[in-house]
């Protein structure tokens, strides 16, 4: 695959790793739709891309499942069709599950799950009338195995494997691939904008997510990973040695997180 004369849509694009792909891809010859809440924030990060004509605005709330076909419709009108949707958009968490209330839990299941699942089945209809489409969803290293103060987070990325691979399978004869994103840390804000136990914002960064990847070199591999349509991609350092222990050796795994200092 070949991201030259796609229409690429991006959500969670107003920052982080989302912000950092727009940055990417507004330098090769395609066309992009980026989405978050934030307006403001997306007509900004338009300006400063070389072409800003070949880059549309659709700010929406994951949250909102209800809105989305309207949302996609919106889309697909913008240059006539897609050909990839970044599912990028969502949130993270720091409280332990004793402190954490369940509407936390909830709220990371509504935007993390519900929301990229409502959204790309509302794209879904238009990849099989045009027999081909690519699917990218952004989970992160949490969805292959777990560690403390990130239980809902977990959960709902786990939940995002479990539906992908069962889309991919379901739609291999319509040409429709599905590439799964697996992120370890990443020099985000993400830990600042992660949800404590009452709902608030931790806003304060992790050591470990400071000296993670940076957002350059995070997306340029996340884009070969795309082009060469891998069924997952593990992108990080050291952490990523997680994956295969959690496969072989998951009592060896358990330890090794019980004695890290990451939360």
């Amino acid at each position: 695959m070949t991201f030259k004369n796609k229409v690429v849509w991006i959500t969670g694009a107003s920052s982080g790793i989302g912000k950092g792909l727009v940055e990417h891809l507004s330098k090769i010859d395609c066309k992009l739709i980026i989405s978050a809440r934030n307006k403001a924030k997306l007509e900004n990060i338009k300006q400063t891309c070389k072409t800003p004509e070949n880059v549309a605005v659709i700010p929406f709330d994951l949250a909102e499942i209800d809105n989305m076909k309207t949302v996609v419709e919106n889309a697909i009108n913008c240059f006539g069709k897609i050909d990839v949707l970044i599912n990028n958009g969502g949130i993270s968490q720091r409280s332990l599950i004793v402190n954490t209330d369940i509407s936390v839990d909830k709220k990371l299941m509504d935007v993390d799950y519900l929301g990229t699942v409502a959204l790309s089945k509302a794209l879904l209809p238009h990849f099989i009338k045009n027999q081909k489409g690519q699917f990218v969803v952004v989970t992160s290293l949490m969805g292959k195995f777990s560690s403390p103060y990130r239980s809902g987070y977990c959960g709902a990325k786990h939940a995002l494997h479990g539906f992908f691979d069962a889309l991919r399978m379901e739609h291999e004869k319509d040409n429709i691939k599905v590439t799964i994103i697996c992120p370890g840390f990443v020099n985000t804000n993400i830990a600042k904008n992660a949800l404590i136990g009452d709902g608030s914002l931790q806003n304060s960064q992790d050591q470990a997510t400071e000296n993670g990847l940076t957002v350059q070199q995070f997306c340029s591999r996340m884009i070969k990973a795309i082009e060469k349509e891998k069924f997952e991609a593990y992108i990080g350092k050291k952490e990523i040695l997680g994956v295969y222990l959690k496969r072989f050796f998951p009592k060896l795994l358990h330890r090794f997180v019980m004695k890290s200092a990451v939360r």
